[in-house]
Order: C-alpha cells, then structure tokens, then sequence
C-alpha cells in the first residue's frame, strides 16, 4: 500500500516475488485504505450492524422496549465501536452513516416510531454514537494517565507547562497538526475534551469512578 501524496509508488520483490499492490487492507478488524481516512470501515462497520439488524427483524415478530435495547447493545452496537480509537470518523457523512444505524434500531420499537430521535434516545436511556465515542476516549486517557493499560504515557500525551489555575492538575498539551488525519489522531483529538473536565472527574480513584462522574458530568451540560 502507497501512502501520502508524494510517495513514489515503487515495486516491492519479496523471495524474487513482486508484492501485490493494494488500496485498502483489512488488519484486525479495521479496514485501512491509502488515505487513512476512515470512511472505509465506517461504510463496513454500518453494513455489518444493519445485517444484525434485519436478522432480528426476520427473527423477533414482537420487538418491546427492552428485548431491542438489549438485542441492540449486545450484537449490533459491538460492531459499531469495535476498535473505534483507532478509526474514529471524524467527517460528518460517516458519523452519519453509524448513526443511521442506530436510528433505524430504536425505530424498530413500534410504539417510539414517530417519536424524534434524541426523543427516543432519552427514552432509551442510550446516548449518541459520537458521544459514546468520546466517553471511550476520555476512558481511555484516564487509564493512560494512570497507568490502568499497559500503554507509555509518553507515548501518546506530555502535561501541559501551563501556570494557569484554571481547571485540574493533569491537563495535557496538544501538540501542533499541519495535516487534518493527524489533528483527529486519538492523542490529539481528545486533549481539548480532557482539559475541559472538571477535577472532581479526572481525580477519580477508580475506572469505574471515573465513567460514573463522567456520566453525570455529561448529563449535567445536557449532552446527549
């Protein structure tokens, strides 16, 4: 696979045998093409959520509240998330494209189909696609920054030098991006949503503190 746009696309021999050139590549799970754009496995991962979907269409001939919430968060939403901090769309038409999905899964529920959709969610008691996304990723930096993965720190943040009070203790710097597919890298991404959390949230003593105080700190600004 080539990549970057001055890449001189050379030949490649392994043994005397020439590599085959490709455009997209599936590498555990998560398809990545030349661009690195995720577009690709956005477009996978929403076909694979809709065959879940219309096997238990096929499947269930009466769908209540609770058997879709539950059919849902089990066999489709795991294949919409799979990985995602690796893949994280961050154009609207392929966050869209994830998002569909769910909307025709809690349309599913004939008593919430005229319902509006955030309507719905509320209801549901489920959250946007994009906003479970970015709770996964602020997960995922409190177990950095603590050392709950076995993952270097330094390998993805440094602290911010900053003498300002504002805010906590362990905010991070974000480093400078030239380029839009190293802006939305997870390092970079989520340093912004981090510094913003209050204190009480990032001192949490325990992963499972810190998705609780994370959870009502989003339900405090109304985010859904």
């Amino acid at each position: 696979m080539h990549i970057g746009s001055s890449n001189q696309k050379f030949t490649y021999n392994l043994n005397g045998v020439e590599l085959q050139e490709v455009s997209v590549e599936r590498d555990l799970g998560i398809y990545i093409d030349s661009s690195l754009q995720p577009s690709k496995h956005c477009l996978e991962a929403a076909k694979r959520g809709n065959r879940v979907l219309g096997m238990i269409k096929r499947n269930f001939s009466f769908l209540k509240e609770d058997i879709v919430v539950r059919l849902y968060k089990q066999l489709v939403r795991p294949h919409l998330e799979y990985a995602v901090q690796a893949w994280n769309p961050y154009f609207a038409k392929d966050k869209e494209v994830l998002e569909k999905v769910q909307r025709r899964a809690t349309r599913m529920i004939s008593s919430l189909k005229r319902v509006p959709y955030y309507r719905r969610l509320q209801l549901l008691n489920l959250t946007t696609l994009e906003l479970r996304r970015l709770r996964g990723d602020l997960i995922q930096v409190f177990k950095i920054v603590y050392g709950f993965d076995n993952l270097s720190f330094t390998d993805f943040f440094m602290f911010a030098n900053s003498s300002c009070t504002r805010g906590h203790c362990l905010k991070l710097q974000k480093s400078h991006s030239r380029i839009n597919i190293r802006h939305n890298f997870f390092s970079n991404r989520v340093v912004n949503e981090w510094n913003s959390l209050p204190e009480k949230v990032v001192l949490a003593s325990s992963v499972n503190g810190f998705k609780n105080a994370l959870d009502k700190h989003f339900k405090h600004c109304n985010r859904v």
